[in-house]
């Protein structure tokens, strides 16, 4: 999910105009604004996705980014509703996985029960039990 944010957050600099095109026009001050400003959280949260100490925040930073973006997708399934049949499943298919991706990063978020997996793979090999 990092990773992806990462690409993501670059992509708004690389091809603005894919993301000019699905902010909804009536929202201050403008369209690019909202594309750099989304991709600026982008590049913050999916870097911090990464690192074990930044993870948990990050996670929650994630959760409040991909709510504050969803009505871009669902803009752009009323927007889109003339284009071809590819391209509106596009648009449409977006709106299921941003919940995807939402669960993945309250999976991130949430509180991870003493001796998770990964103290056990740490113990598995060789690793320390944590003091």
């Amino acid at each position: 999910m990092g990773a992806f944010l990462t690409i993501a957050g670059v992509m708004h600099f690389v091809s603005p105009a894919f993301f000019d095109a699905i902010v909804p026009p009536w929202l201050p001050p403008g369209q690019r604004f909202w594309t750099f400003a989304s991709g600026v959280a982008e590049l913050v949260v999916g870097p911090l996705l990464l690192p074990r100490r930044t993870r948990r925040a990050a996670a929650y930073a994630a959760i409040v980014l991909l709510v504050a973006v969803y009505p871009a997708n669902l803009y752009m399934v009323w927007d889109w509703r003339d284009r071809s049949v590819g391209e509106q499943l596009v648009a449409w298919g977006r709106l299921p996985f941003q919940f995807l991706f939402l669960w993945m990063v309250w999976q991130v978020a949430r509180p991870q029960p003493v001796g998770d997996a990964g103290d056990d793979a740490l113990r598995a090999c060789g690793g320390r039990d944590r003091p």
